[in-house]
């Protein structure tokens, strides 16, 4: 098994943690991240060269698909939801209840939040792209603040943090 290693990149929303191993991304998260693992592993700023240049091309509104190695680690089912975040495009929004409808599991709106709380690759897998039924932001794991911050950066009209 490859050792775990992360790399620390500044931001417009703070710094930003890269996780991974073998060249595969595991885990991105921001200062203050809920549900971000106790340990990250050896730090090494240079690991992750792709994925610093495509989210600094993100910030700076001329990248708005990623094209990296991801290996996020959770059950079946919350791969299924993140990979359907995926598909989720720049600019667009969803809810919970389409994201469960577009898995074969419209009953399971309150699973694919859960899911969706625990992406381990916030940005990337775009879960800031999903919002609550009526349109409101509903929890990130990153903060609110951070949520509206990247909705207005994709809808072109980035706010200040």
């Amino acid at each position: 098994m490859d050792t775990m290693v992360h790399a620390v990149m500044d931001s417009p929303i703070g710094k930003i943690t890269l996780v991974g191993a073998g060249g595969a991304l595991t885990g991105l998260y921001m200062a203050e991240h809920r549900y971000a693992p106790a340990s990250f592993g050896d730090r090494d700023d240079d690991a992750f060269p792709d994925a610093v240049a495509q989210l600094t091309e993100y910030f700076a509104g001329t990248r708005r698909t990623f094209d990296l190695e991801l290996a996020p680690r959770g059950t079946p089912f919350q791969r299924q939801v993140w990979a359907a975040l995926r598909e989720v495009r720049y600019g667009e929004t969803t809810t919970y209840g389409e994201l469960a409808a577009i898995i074969g599991r419209p009953t399971a709106s309150r699973a694919v939040g859960h899911a969706n709380g625990h992406n381990p690759i916030s940005i990337v897998v775009p879960c800031h792209r999903v919002v609550g039924m009526s349109g409101s932001l509903t929890g990130y794991g990153g903060g609110l603040e951070r949520k509206r911050f990247l909705l207005a950066l994709e809808a072109g009209t980035p706010a200040l943090l």
